[in-house]
């Protein structure tokens, strides 16, 4: 799996449709909550009516505006779906294959009738192995077909030269997640990794792996977790893994075999097919130290369990439904309080939209992106980097030196908006009617060669990081751009008709926010040309480190469950990007009323109480309280409420719109507010 550099707004992919109508202001008055008090409790005030009229479904363990905007997409691209699925699958068009891999996974009646015989071959040949080259082999096939244990492979620009791609090496995926579920030794952390080998236990024996292997499947779960606890202790945390610098480490390809001689890196490399490699980067070379002592050290049984458990975790969503159950009822449920599982429609969708992601995105962009909102959009970027150009200009802390190179970088920002020029070509993608799971890794196995093909080549710029059908945005340091696809240009971020007051609060603080990544703790760390390399006079550096502490320091501040603090380290780099995006924005509206382009007070609002409104109303959400937990140890963005009540009090502009005054618990005295950007 790739661990991408581009740095999101969100999570979400989706598109949308308001419960109740927004007015001509684009305010949707039936979201907000009048009887809270904005200068109290401003996320209330803004979505409380929201959240009251959409109650958590069952099927979720965060409902918000996203969510809503992302059961549109999928029912749009099940729409798009069911005008293929007649024809015929014998012929090899992209039409055909969507169609196919829908049919599949839809089969419900012929995935219970094959149960675990999907995954029996891939266990045996695990069960088989004798010896340290059998095994080494056995791994080496699992990467080629997308289940990666003990380490990722893919490619990714050169730090040093970001003109070119080369092979990356990173810590490998574990199944609880982030580290810390194997370290902490709080109550909560505890049960889940209870829960976990209770899951571990269940799948080993629905695979019939434990009769297989001879052993018993509670042996086989302990064996399982000893291994990925101690992969747990040897990688680089969350926290370490934001520093570029620590994690870019190229090495020759003698380096890496000196590092790791058990794991033979030249017959995993001729086993993938991968170009000649001389050079690459390994990102964790401490952790990959450890997995060749690992190797060489374990019992070998132990190993065959987790690599077999690889193999379960990752084929259970695609399995018969006592696979699907018990997968959802650990990681919908006890990781995050899901009550129900989505319905197999929408997990089917998803997983097509995984695998032929831009051929469905042509589909989407044909029947649902208006061109007008491209012209539209674009405008708005244009006044945003005028804007933000001008902020940086009149900075104060600043030296002209560094100034100047900003400015550079700002002007060399590459701009994507609704969809590609150039779609991906998936002529090579073969799939066959014979099982969901077997089609997954066709698909896996065509991703991968698409991927490594890329290694010791140059990068290609027009390639884009995400589908046209995702309601997301991403800024990418390493081509220096960013991308806005077609599935975020509606409502409630993108208004083709409504007052441009909501639009900038919206839209614009998600194009500033983008921006302000070009310049946050990891972003500001690379020039114009993506490379990394300290283009700071050391005397601004430090200024900003001592700005982004303030607002580090803050979010570590804020409670959000019971004992349960936020990571203002984790997610700096999204809160700078959110107080980035919501200044830049906020000038470019005031810029927009003196020319005379914003209308006065609507719905009882100034243009500036809208701005605020709107900008809040994108993170309207319920959420279950294992979810909030969930995200504040794994996602680098702050939770919904926080990334208005948490960020809004920095905002001076914010404090004057609605009055706020010392007393008033939105209020934030200026020598507390970070002003970065």
């Amino acid at each position: 799996m790739k661990k991408s550099i581009i740095l999101t707004f969100c999570t979400m992919t989706a598109l949308y449709a308001c419960t109740h109508a927004p007015t001509p202001s684009g305010i949707t008055l039936s979201n907000l909550d009048t009887t809270a008090n904005p200068r109290t409790d401003f996320y209330r005030y803004a979505t409380g009516g929201w959240q009251k009229n959409n109650p958590l479904p069952a099927e979720f363990a965060r409902y918000g505006t996203f969510d809503k905007l992302a059961q549109d997409n999928v029912q749009q691209v099940k729409e798009l779906i069911a005008g293929l699925s007649e024809q015929s699958d014998t012929t090899d068009t992209i039409a055909c294959k969507i169609a196919l891999l829908y049919k599949v996974g839809m089969d419900s009646v012929a995935l219970n009738q094959q149960g675990a015989a999907p995954i029996q071959p891939l266990l045996k040949d695990i069960a088989e192995i004798t010896d340290r080259q059998t095994l080494l082999a056995v791994i080496a096939r699992l990467h080629k077909k997308g289940i990666a244990p003990f380490f990722n492979l893919f490619a990714e620009a050169d730090l040093s030269n970001s003109k070119m791609n080369i092979a990356w090496i990173y810590q490998s995926d574990l199944g609880l997640g982030d580290r810390d579920y194997y370290l902490d030794n709080d109550a909560h952390t505890k049960n889940i990794r209870e829960e976990y080998k209770k899951l571990l236990f269940k799948l080993f024996h629905l695979s019939s792996y434990d009769r297989i292997s001879g052993l018993n499947a509670g042996v086989l779960a302990d064996k399982t977790l000893a291994i990925e606890t101690k992969l747990a202790k040897a990688q680089m945390s969350r926290h370490d893994q934001r520093d570029p610098y620590k994690m870019f480490n190229k090495k020759t390809t003698e380096e890496l075999y000196a590092l790791s001689p058990v794991f033979d890196f030249a017959a995993y490399f001729a086993t993938l097919d991968l170009p000649e490699i001389h050079s690459l980067n390994v990102a964790q070379p401490a952790y990959i130290a450890f997995v060749n002592k690992l190797l060489k050290n374990e019992k070998q049984e132990d190993i065959k369990a987790y690599l077999a458990w690889n193999v379960i975790n990752m084929a259970s969503e695609y399995m018969s439904d006592d696979f699907i159950n018990e997968h959802f009822n650990f990681y919908g449920g006890v990781l995050s309080g899901t009550k129900e599982l989505q319905p197999r429609w929408k997990r089917v969708v998803n997983t097509v939209n995984g695998a032929l992601g831009e051929a469905v995105g042509q589909l989407y962009v044909a029947k649902y992106f208006p061109p007008a909102a491209k012209e539209k959009m674009s405008h708005l970027v244009a006044n945003l980097q005028t804007t933000l150009g001008e902020r940086i200009t009149s900075t104060t802390w600043m030296t002209e030196a560094t100034k100047t190179k900003a400015i550079d970088k700002l002007n060399a920002f590459r701009v994507k908006i609704g969809y590609p020029d150039k779609w991906r070509d998936y002529s090579g993608l073969e799939l066959q009617a014979d099982s969901y799971f077997a089609n997954i890794i066709r698909s896996c196995e065509f991703e991968n060669a698409y991927a490594w093909s890329k290694i010791n080549k140059p990068k290609d710029l027009d390639e884009w990081g995400m589908t046209p059908q995702t309601v997301n945005a991403y800024y990418n340091p390493t081509t220096n751009e960013i991308c806005f696809p077609a599935g975020i240009l509606q409502p409630p971020f993108f208004f083709a008709d409504a007052d441009n007051a909501v639009n900038y609060g919206a839209i614009g603080v998600v194009i500033g926010h983008e921006m302000s990544h070009g310049f946050d703790d990891q972003g500001r760390q690379y020039d114009q040309n993506g490379n990394l390399q300290d283009w700071w006079q050391p005397a601004d550096a430090e200024n900003f480190k001592q700005r982004a502490q303030i607002l580090s320091n803050y979010f570590d501040s804020i409670e959000v469950a019971p004992g349960t603090y936020a990571d203002g380290k984790f997610t700096l780099g999204e809160n700078i990007a959110d107080n980035g995006g919501l200044q830049i924005a906020f000038q470019a509206l005031q810029k927009a009323i003196a020319n005379g382009e914003i209308a006065g007070e609507m719905d009882g609002f100034t243009p500036e109480q809208r701005f605020f409104i709107a900008y809040a109303g994108v993170w309207a959400a319920n959420i279950t309280g294992q979810e909030i937990l969930r995200r504040t140890k794994e996602d680098p963005h702050a939770l919904g409420k926080w990334r208005v009540d948490g960020t809004l009090p920095h905002i001076e502009a914010f404090l004057n719109a609605f009055d706020v005054q010392p007393s008033d618990a939105m209020y934030l005295a200026p020598d507390k507010r970070a002003v970065i950007w």
